[in-house]
């Protein structure tokens, strides 16, 4: 085996690169999970970039057979990874590959994979002409076959990941264990719990030094990073998210974490994909209660019936919260939501009442609220701290943010959307001035109900939504269908192929005086 031979194979395999970039993209917005990420590739679709792709790729084998020049192959197999390169970057993405430790690995993996087989082969006793076609077909199948080709680099990466994983929980436990006088508050749900995060934080830190986990870093590697990087001896109170899209993710984070305190925010339809049943994610929602110390103390939403008709099976102290309900140690009554945020009143068990006010969008926020209120006086906050904080709380990022781009009035509720939220969200428009714009492309990762939520979505925009725009043709024909059934005029429902164009088309329609809300906004493996 020659230079030239070991360069040709070097070139070949830099142009599986953008390919593989994007195979991996789509991995890590899949959460690196097989059952999520072998689904999706068995129902994307083969465009016309594949095509193009292994067309360019059947003429550059042509070509380094037929022109014997020293090293013109090596040229023209560089030439394709560039062309490729070029043609890829044109390509943006909604959320970009973030180039972890764990992708570095996963490169790293894929490269060896790949650069083992073209080096066998080369082993191979043939004409080089016939060696330059056998590599150049190999290559071919492994563009074709690139995300399975990643599935293979899941499973071998697997062992190292989990061997990192409990690593680095150990070392969090540890860290955790040490601070004997920290405060640990555990925070889940099906929807609400950053909303609430963000809230606690802000509502406890009036009184305490305190450390919450930033944005969604609400997963065992999210917490120990923070727990790592983050968490100094100065600090008196960790507010702790804990997401969970499937059984055990609860059990595993109370036993990293160990919390005093837990609140479970909402039950719902979320993740049924993963959960499959709503009784599953009922089971481990509730863990967050259930695997609490004695001497700690549980906050539920009492006006959730999933929640208020669960057995608890443990004896630590519960606060129940609410609105609707009455039988709650904190209740709120008496609200009144604007379009500049809302007014209520708290009562208590004992009886109570104090009025506070809070710029946060949407009477979902109450409740959101009431469980910092809940906390802060079980921690023997004053009711004025209280009073100033709620009223000092600015909107939470992409969560019923109020913002301006592009000169227009957007409510950013980017994140997320599941079928109570987007309730939440059209009731939020519907009080806003001017023409009342939708850009959405619907809710994902419901399960079998994924249609019937989204029809519903659909049905419910009729008196809250003047203009739609919906992104994606295929994803949201449910919505369509939901928007017909209820008698909307379908003039007004614009259907487009990616959040850029909704943009291009909404800078063109609104005005500075309308009103434009974003709900939801899928990452690229979800828009089809």
């Amino acid at each position: 085996m020659n230079l030239e031979t070991n360069l040709l194979i070097l070139a070949m395999s830099l142009t599986l690169w953008p390919r593989m970039k994007h195979a991996l993209h789509m991995f890590q917005q899949n959460r690196y999970e097989h059952p999520r990420y072998i689904p999706w590739v068995l129902q994307s679709k083969t465009t016309w970039s594949l095509f193009f792709s292994s067309f360019l790729m059947g003429v550059a084998i042509v070509l380094s057979v037929l022109i014997q020049v020293p090293y013109a192959s090596v040229a023209i197999y560089v030439g394709l990874a560039l062309v490729y390169q070029i043609f890829k970057s044109q390509t943006k993405f909604v959320k970009p590959l973030v180039i972890t430790a764990r992708v570095s690995r996963q490169i790293v993996v894929f490269y060896m994979l790949v650069l083992l087989v073209l080096f066998s082969i080369s082993l191979i006793s043939i004409d080089s002409a016939f060696i330059h076609i056998i590599l150049g077909l190999t290559l071919l199948i492994m563009h074709v076959l690139i995300h399975f080709m990643m599935m293979i680099v899941g499973y071998l990466t697997a062992p190292l990941e989990k061997v990192v994983h409990h690593y680095f929980m150990k070392i969090t436990r540890r860290i955790l264990k040490k601070n004997t006088r920290l405060i640990k508050i555990g925070i889940t749900g099906s929807y609400g719990k950053t909303t609430s995060k963000n809230i606690m934080n802000e509502v406890l830190s009036a009184s305490f030094y305190t450390l919450m986990t930033p944005a969604s870093y609400n997963t065992p590697m999210g917490i120990t990073k923070t727990v790592r990087e983050l968490l100094k001896p100065i600090h008196q109170v960790f507010v702790c998210e804990m997401g969970a899209d499937k059984m055990n993710d609860i059990h595993v984070l109370m036993g990293m974490v160990k919390p005093q305190y837990g609140i479970v925010t909402e039950v719902g339809p979320q993740h049924l994909d993963t959960f499959k049943t709503q009784e599953n994610i009922l089971k481990e929602k509730m863990k967050m209660i259930e695997e609490l110390p004695s001497s700690g103390c549980g906050f539920i939403n009492y006006d959730n019936e999933f929640i208020r008709s669960y057995h608890i099976k443990n004896k630590v102290p519960i606060v129940k919260v609410g609105i609707e309900h009455p039988d709650c140690d904190y209740r709120a009554q008496n609200i009144v939501v604007t379009s500049l945020g809302c007014q209520f009143e708290v009562v208590t068990k004992e009886g109570v009442v104090i009025p506070l006010e809070t710029k946060l969008l949407g009477r979902h926020n109450v409740m959101n609220i009431l469980f910092s209120v809940a906390v802060a006086r079980h921690l023997q906050i004053n009711w004025e701290t209280i009073t100033k904080s709620i009223k000092a709380l600015k909107p939470v990022s992409h969560r019923l943010e109020p913002k301006m781009m592009f000169g227009l009035h957007v409510i950013d509720n980017a994140y997320n959307s599941n079928p109570k939220s987007a309730m939440h969200s059209l009731e939020v428009l519907k009080m806003m001035p001017g023409v009342r714009y939708l850009i959405t492309p619907g809710m994902v990762e419901l399960g079998d109900k994924t249609d019937e939520y989204n029809e519903a979505f659909g049905a419910n925009m009729i008196n809250h939504v003047d203009e739609v725009i919906l992104i994606g043709k295929n994803r949201s024909l449910p919505i369509q269908k939901g928007l017909m059934n209820s008698g909307f005029d379908m003039d007004h429902v614009h259907v487009v192929n990616s959040t850029k164009e909704a943009f291009d088309l909404i800078k063109k329609k609104a005005t500075p005086q309308d009103s434009i809300l974003i709900e939801n906004d899928l990452p690229d493996a979800f828009i089809h």
